[in-house]
């Protein structure tokens, strides 16, 4: 079993399945099980690529404010990540969203 130190570290290492019990003829079929990452979603692999590429360019240092738009697991990829590495984040959500999904 992997132990982690960061919850960070987990990100994109999802286990990956064979399916068995289905015809793939002569295929093999494995699922990547994406639901596995901390925030639940492959949306958590999105918001640390956003954040490292922008700390990499420079645009963006811990103690920073993100502002982003978005309406589902893209913002909870970033929260987490932004989070972990001392951000603050400001999401904007469209306001044709329905109260339920908010």
């Amino acid at each position: 079993m992997n132990v982690y130190s960061n919850i960070l570290e987990m990100v994109g290492k999802t286990p990956m399945l064979e399916i068995s019990r289905l015809d793939t003829g002569p295929c093999r079929l494995f699922l990547k099980l994406e639901l596995m990452n901390p925030a639940g979603s492959i949306k958590d692999r999105i918001g640390m690529s956003m954040i490292d590429q922008a700390e990499q360019r420079g645009d963006i240092k811990p103690g920073d404010t993100i502002v982003e738009a978005t309406a589902g697991n893209t913002g909870l990829g970033l929260a987490l990540v932004a989070q972990q590495k001392g951000y603050r984040l400001i999401l904007v959500v469209p306001d044709k969203m329905s109260r339920e999904k908010i």
